[in-house]
C-alpha cells in the first residue's frame, strides 16, 4: 500500500469511527448534574415553589453550594434541566434518521420512536408545575430555550455549517411553538395527570403537531385531523424544511 493510500485509509477510518466512550470524569459530571436536578424537582414537589433554596438543593444532592453553581447558574436553571433527558433521547433518535429525509419528517419519526410515554414525564411535570405557579415561569422559559438551542445544533449537523441562520432559528422556533401548543392542549385536557395513559396522549399531541407543521397547517376535516397529522408523507414535507 502506498503512503497516499495509507493516509486515505486512515482518514476514512477516523471519519467512520464510533464516538468515543465517555470518560469516568464525564460520567461522574453527568451523574452529579442529574442528581442536582432530581433534588431540585423533589424539593419542588415536597415543599412547593418559593419554599426551598439553592442550599437546600445542594444539601439534598449531597454537594456543596459551590458545586451547585459549577453546574447551574440558578435554582430555576436546575429545575429547567429536568427536561434535558427527553430532548437528549429525541435528538438521539433524530440523528439516526436518514440524512436525505426532511427535517420535520425526521422529528416526527424521532418522537414516534420514543415508545414509552413516560419519557415525556419530566417535561410534562415541569410544565404542569409552572402552570400552577407562574413564579416558576422562568424555569419553563429556560427549558424551552435550551430545547431551541439543541434543535438548532441538530439541524445544523444535518444540513451543514453553510445553512442560513435565519432558516435554523425559524425552524427551531416553529418546532418549539408546536411543542408548546401540544403541551397547552394536553394540560387543558388532563391537568397535572402524569399517568401513562395521560402521557401517551401528550406524546401523540407532540407527534401530531409535528405532522401539522410538516403539512404547512393545511386545514383538515375534523374527522381526519389525527390521521392526516400522524401520517405525514415524505412527499408532503419534502418541499418544507
Amino acid at each position: 500500500m502506498t503512503q497516499t493510500s495509507s493516509q486515505e485509509a486512515t482518514a476514512e477510518s477516523s471519519t467512520t469511527a464510533e464516538p468515543a466512550t465517555p470518560s469516568r470524569r464525564e460520567l461522574n459530571k453527568a451523574a452529579t448534574r442529574s442528581s442536582i436536578a432530581s433534588a431540585a424537582l423533589d424539593l419542588l414537589r415536597s415543599n412547593g415553589p418559593g419554599n426551598f433554596t439553592v442550599e437546600d438543593i445542594a444539601a439534598s444532592a449531597g454537594v456543596s453550594r459551590r458545586t451547585f453553581f459549577n453546574y447551574f447558574p440558578s435554582l430555576e436553571a436546575a429545575l429547567a434541566s429536568v427536561a434535558d433527558g427527553f430532548m437528549d433521547h429525541a435528538l438521539e433518535q433524530f440523528r439516526l434518521r436518514p440524512a436525505d429525509e426532511s427535517i420535520l419528517e425526521s422529528a416526527q419519526a424521532a418522537l414516534m420512536a420514543l415508545a414509552d410515554p413516560m419519557s415525556v414525564a419530566p417535561m410534562a411535570e415541569l410544565f404542569s408545575l409552572t402552570q400552577d405557579n407562574r413564579q416558576l415561569a422562568r424555569s419553563e422559559l429556560e427549558a424551552w430555550e435550551h430545547c431551541t438551542e439543541q434543535i438548532i445544533d441538530a439541524a445544523r449537523g444535518r444540513l451543514g455549517a453553510g445553512i442560513s441562520e435565519l432558516y435554523l432559528h425559524a425552524l427551531a422556533g416553529s418546532v418549539i411553538s408546536c411543542g408548546k401548543a401540544a403541551m397547552t392542549v394536553w394540560f387543558a385536557e388532563h391537568g397535572p395527570d402524569l399517568s401513562p395513559k395521560s402521557l401517551a396522549v401528550l406524546r401523540q399531541h407532540l407527534i401530531d403537531a409535528m405532522g401539522l407543521l410538516g403539512t404547512g397547517f393545511a386545514p383538515p376535516s375534523d374527522a381526519s385531523l389525527r390521521a392526516s397529522a400522524a401520517s405525514t408523507s415524505v412527499s408532503t414535507t419534502k418541499d418544507r424544511f
